[in-house]
């Protein structure tokens, strides 16, 4: 699987989570910034594999 397919695939299984959140649920709010913050961690890693394809 590629990076973008795991970020996207990232973004899809939160989103049940996140309306939860956005209707009081803590426990959904947890699971939604750790969900991001594994986005944020991915797309870093997308960034850096941009960086190395432009460096060749």
């Amino acid at each position: 699987m590629d990076l973008l397919d795991k970020l996207q695939q990232l973004i899809e299984s939160c989103r049940e989570d996140y309306n939860k959140a956005k209707g009081g649920n803590k426990a959904a709010g947890t699971r939604v910034r750790k969900a991001m913050q594994d986005v944020k961690n991915v797309a870093q890693d997308i960034r850096k594999e941009m960086l190395e394809t432009r460096d060749d």
